[in-house]
């Protein structure tokens, strides 16, 4: 596995690689649902890179840009292990240099949801992939279902701006328990921990009385407020249920419907989502 950091490295680096390459970007603190991300590169590509960067841009100032969980070195173990051809870690000088003033924003499917409650976190994530892709210039990026809003974004994106980028969405890692993996979950204490399934719960419900035949979307909604909010510790952002391309709330549930929602235990975020079917 070869570790580069600037763009020439990299550009030097890709060229080398042969056939089809599959890409996973990251911010790093990987576990096992961005492994699995890799894993399937992996079994579909001929060659596979991932990034490392944890991109400023995405984060609000009050937001935990500071505090958000950085472990290089066992990132590179991992990704050596799962067999990774290529890692870039660019500094964030080299990507955002100065004087830098140019943005990608997707409008719609970026306001609500995650845009409403985080603005300005998709304008930065639209930029850093289009700066990735244009740098890495892959055949297949792999992303994962956790992150539902930002799949639909950068779907949006790539097809509003002819990218030559198949984009590959693989299912949410979970822990035992139905809890999300995510690099987020280290600062959950003991108890907040145990408290953080409530959003599993709750999209659970959901799941429960569609399949039971419930249709109706303000119904449906009430039904997971009631769960988050039988959690002492939890805090509910928001909860939807959404068409999956548009994100626009669904007030009868025909057919394919993303249930998802934002909760905070303590003082960690925590995000997730089914879609269905």
């Amino acid at each position: 596995m070869q570790r580069v950091i600037s763009l020439e490295e990299l550009r030097r680096a890709r060229k080398a690689l042969p056939g089809i390459f599959g890409f996973v970007p990251t911010m790093g603190s990987l576990h096992p649902g961005h492994m699995s991300l890799v894993s399937r590169a992996r079994s579909e590509c001929e060659s596979v890179g991932v990034s490392i960067f944890v991109n400023p841009t995405q984060f609000g100032p009050r937001e935990d840009f500071g505090s958000y969980p950085r472990n290089l070195e066992s990132d590179l173990q991992m990704l050596e292990d799962a067999g990774a051809d290529l890692v870039w870690t660019p500094e964030a000088e080299a990507i955002y240099p100065a004087g830098f003033q140019t943005w990608v924003s997707v409008e719609e499917v970026s306001a609500p949801l995650e845009g409403k409650a985080r603005p300005g976190h998709f304008r930065g994530v639209a930029t850093i992939v289009t700066k990735l892709f244009n740098s890495v210039m892959p055949a297949r990026a792999y992303f994962g279902q956790k992150d539902a809003q930002q799949v639909a974004v950068i779907k949006r994106m790539v097809a509003d701006l002819d990218f030559p980028v198949e984009i590959v969405v693989c299912p949410t890692v979970r822990e035992p328990d139905g809890l999300a993996m995510s690099s987020r979950n280290v600062h959950l204490s003991p108890q907040e921990r145990r408290a953080a399934v409530v959003l599993h719960r709750a999209l659970t419900a959901a799941r429960s009385l569609l399949d039971g035949g419930r249709r109706d979307g303000d119904e449906i909604r009430a039904a997971m407020r009631r769960v988050v909010r039988s959690e002492p510790l939890a805090r509910e952002e928001y909860v939807s249920a959404a068409d999956p391309d548009t994100l626009k709330e669904l007030n009868e549930i025909k057919d394919t419907v993303l249930f998802s929602l934002a909760v905070r235990i303590g003082k960690t975020r925590l995000i997730d989502n089914i879609l269905i079917p």
